[in-house]
């Protein structure tokens, strides 16, 4: 049997009935009309070529054949759902690598007092610190962040050529001066404090 789309459709209409105890409340479940119920259980019967459920006016039960099938697919309905969840989950929750290249001033006396408390707050997040005195080439290093005090007019150089006037720089302004560099270094504990 080749895979249909529909097939996996019409699997959780079959679901949805187990679940509910019924074609109506499934069809309220799964914003589905009773009757787009019925077809979608018929058009799996007819799929697979058995009868999965007995009804009657009054109650709907799964045929010997349709209790093994959903005892079949139950648990691979469940793997897909997990799958969703860990998908959408991805997109909240911090996770993967973070590759950070610090200064070792910056690593030593404001990282280090922070790191076990970062790192108790985000298990699933690999935290790789890199410590040395040069930037060198962010990008083809492969880091996401750099961390770096220094004098003003060398910092200043390197973000003209990185970060043209009107972009954003790292500090969050369009071009850094004297003032927003001092306004960095005072608030770069607060910015690493978890609380």
């Amino acid at each position: 049997m080749s895979f249909d789309g529909r097939l996996l459709s019409n699997i959780s209409v079959l679901a949805a009935i187990v679940h509910s105890g019924s074609f109506a409340r499934a069809a309220e479940a799964l914003g589905m009309s009773p009757s787009g119920i019925s077809r979608a259980v018929g058009r799996l019967e007819s799929s697979i070529g058995v009868r999965l459920f007995d009804r009657t006016t009054r109650s709907v039960t799964l045929t010997d054949e349709g209790r093994r099938l959903y005892g079949e697919i139950s648990p691979l309905l469940s793997g897909i759902g997990d799958a969703v969840n860990l998908a959408s989950g991805a997109s909240t929750a911090v996770r993967g690598r973070l590759r950070v290249n610090v200064d070792a001033y910056f690593s030593r006396r404001m990282l280090a007092p922070q790191l076990a408390t970062f790192l108790d707050l985000y298990p699933e997040l690999s935290l790789e610190l890199i410590v040395r005195d040069q930037l060198g080439d962010l990008v083809a290093e492969g880091f996401d962040i750099a961390v770096r005090f220094g004098q003003v007019m060398e910092l200043s150089r390197r973000w003209k050529g990185h970060w043209p006037r009107g972009d954003s720089c790292p500090l969050g302004c369009s071009h850094p001066t004297i003032e927003t560099i001092r306004e960095a270094r005072q608030n770069i504990q607060p910015a690493i404090r978890v609380v």
